[in-house]
């Protein structure tokens, strides 16, 4: 006669069963990542290959936005699903996060998985909280030699390159994590963030090419009245020293944190590339355009090889969850906290609501769900992560969460696509942008800046895909202007955002 299970091994079976029927999920984080910059996007002049392998083997979103394109503000919306104006964070100068307040990863610790979040978090100086794990750069961090604040807030510094650091780190958790639970794991990259610094292997890795100059290079900003006060162009904000590593005779290497903490060895080879650079400037010694268009290429260069780097340490780490068996069983999610511009405009930076910063690249796997190769063109937003991961968890997705779960559509389930997106950027003097907020529809987008500039932006993404002329003002589009903005008062009540119906019921 076969015996009975006690009911409570039973119920611990159960449980295991049913863990490991459960995803894990693997978010892999950069910072300023344009998704122009990524050959599985189009781009045809470089390549990257761990990003392709995503989209190739899983899925390629290709239009997916951010609520508020700057660092902070967007990874606080990742986290916790919801707009910058419920969780608080708005921008990276006079806020701080409530780590109190509900996450997607506290709704997954309290459903048995083991979380972590390793490299940079940028949430200003609160103790993390939802992770039974973290080692975070302090701030922004440093690209060499980066110094981590890990669990229990002590400080470690590791030698080495920080994107090739945080893909180690993150590898040591997975080999130590507790393995009868499922998990989440956060992978936050530095790179691509200003100052571009690639790692030594990658220096001068598109030296011999020649990047094309983007339509809209020499953008006039004639309609457009926010633009046309911003700083953040190539050809005057972007500094020599700073930005693209021109080292006068007589330069301190203190003047830049991340050189000064280089061993010997890095500086040497530091050095003596930026030494070539710098040579071939006091060669060719351009002026006016031919300078500009010299710090483009430059530009180009440090950022797209960077992304080299990043690109590298993403495919090393698919590597390890095929080489560990966890593939089959983990959902991984590659994407940028925001856009980025690379040149468009003549800029760099983010901020705005034009495509380049507002829009940002996104590939999932997910094996057994995702068709290989699949593109989605569905409108994700950022916020839409936690309450994705939460139901992939099994779990309640909280009432407080914005963000819509798109678990039904990546299964070809029922699902309501969003038809419009909502906007708002708050920091008030960077760059010199004004704040901001807007609705895209799949033909226009609606802006109402505020603050430093007044005005109100009408852009047809049909006939001006580049974003150059305001028609707000043109009579014939006043049908027009009357809808969005219905639809985009709605938007507002919709995302409870007091302060935005405030400034869009004053009049101009």
């Amino acid at each position: 006669m076969k015996k009975k299970l006690p009911l409570a091994l039973l119920l611990v079976l159960l449980t295991s069963i049913l863990q490991a029927q459960r995803p894990n999920i693997v978010l892999i984080i950069s910072d300023d990542h344009a998704f122009q910059a990524i050959s599985a996007y189009g781009n045809k002049q470089i390549q990257t290959p761990g990003i392709d392998r995503l989209a190739r083997e899983g899925a390629l979103f290709s239009n997916a936005y951010v609520t508020n394109s700057l660092c902070g503000p967007s990874r606080a919306s990742i986290l916790t699903g919801t707009y910058s104006n419920i969780n608080g964070f708005k921008d990276n100068v006079n806020f701080n996060f409530n780590f109190n307040q509900g996450s997607f990863a506290k709704v997954l610790q309290g459903a048995g998985y083991q979380t972590a979040w390793i490299g940079k978090m940028h949430l200003g100086d609160s103790i993390p909280q939802g992770f039974d794990y973290y080692s975070i750069l302090p701030g922004q961090g440093q690209y060499y030699n980066p110094d981590f604040i890990q669990t229990g807030n002590h400080t470690r510094r590791y030698n080495g390159y920080v994107t090739d650091v945080i893909t180690d780190v993150a590898e040591d958790w997975l080999q130590h994590r507790d393995a009868s639970k499922p998990f989440c794991l956060v992978i936050g990259h530095k790179a691509t963030h200003r100052t571009w610094m690639p790692a030594l292997e990658d220096l001068g890795r598109y030296d011999n090419i020649n990047f094309e100059l983007p339509h809209d290079f020499y953008d006039d900003y004639s309609t457009r009245k926010a633009a046309a006060v911003q700083d953040m162009t190539i050809a005057k904000t972007m500094r020599m020293l700073h930005d693209l590593k021109i080292y006068e005779p007589g330069d301190s290497a203190a003047i830049e944190n991340s050189v000064k903490r280089m061993t010997p060895e890095q500086k040497q080879k530091w050095f003596a590339y930026y030494a070539k650079v710098k040579a071939d400037l006091d060669a060719k010694a351009p002026k006016g355009k031919a300078l500009t268009e010299w710090k483009f290429q430059r530009y180009m260069k440090d950022y797209l090889a960077t992304a080299a780097s990043l690109d590298r340490n993403i495919n090393k780490t698919l590597d390890y969850l095929d080489k560990k068996g966890l593939s089959k069983n983990t959902v991984v999610i590659y994407m940028s906290d925001q856009g980025f511009y690379m040149g468009e405009h003549g800029w760099f930076d983010k901020r705005f609501m034009y495509e380049e910063s507002f829009r940002t690249p996104m590939v999932m796997r997910y094996p057994g769900v995702i068709q290989p190769g699949r593109v989605i063109s569905d409108y994700i937003m950022n916020i839409d992560l936690a309450p994705t991961f939460i139901e992939l968890a099994g779990a309640g997705v909280p009432e407080r969460m914005q963000g819509i779960s798109f678990l039904p559509l990546l299964q070809n389930k029922k699902y309501a696509s969003r038809n419009a997106l909502y906007y708002h950027y708050y920091e008030n003097g960077e760059h010199s942008v004004s704040p901001h907020f807007g609705i895209k529809t799949k033909r226009y987008k609606l802006i109402r800046f505020y603050g430093k500039v007044e005005s109100w932006e009408l852009l047809d993404l049909q006939q001006d895909p580049h974003e150059l002329k305001n028609i707000y003002n043109d009579p014939k589009m006043a049908p027009v202007v009357a809808l969005l903005k219905k639809q985009l008062l709605e938007q507002i009540r919709q995302y409870k955002d007091g302060e935005a119906e405030t400034i869009f019921n004053k009049a101009l």
